[in-house]
């Protein structure tokens, strides 16, 4: 299986310091055991970037964001993939109602034409999968 991850579970698994870290972490490790790739875009990749350079709390230049991500995709402990992105405004799904969720129904339909799955943190975007909370070990 192939997950496109989303902007927030991009950065979520780069930084340690990231409040969801170790929930991405937990789950790639799965993934990992599973065969399964992660998958970036263009729209991920530039997300990342740009949030990075903008948030005061990491305080990078885009330079420095640009290097993470790099540096994150040729690690190998996990193998990425490229989603190479041709879709235009036509192809958001019909659940799109909001600009809020406009970049959610375009990852979403780019990775199921692309036969991935959207992976995120986030639960209200309809058909993506919803990266799991780490189960606490008893």
């Amino acid at each position: 299986m192939t997950y496109l991850l989303d902007v927030n579970a991009l950065i979520a698994l780069a930084f340690v310091q990231h409040e969801f870290h170790d929930r991405l972490a937990t789950w790639v490790q799965t993934q990992r055991s599973q065969s399964s790739s992660l998958a970036t875009c263009s729209i991920t990749e530039l997300g990342f970037v740009r949030v990075l350079a903008q948030a005061p709390t990491y305080g990078l230049s885009v330079v420095e964001a640009r290097t993470i991500l790099i540096q994150l995709k040729k690690a190998n402990s996990v193998q990425f993939l490229f989603i190479p992105d041709t879709h235009d405004i036509g192809s958001l799904p019909t659940w799109v109602k909001t600009a809020k969720q406009i970049t959610d129904g375009h990852l979403f339909e780019l990775a199921r034409s692309n036969g991935a799955v959207l992976a995120t943190l986030d639960e209200r975007i309809p058909g993506a999968f919803l990266i799991p909370h780490r189960r606490i070990r008893q």
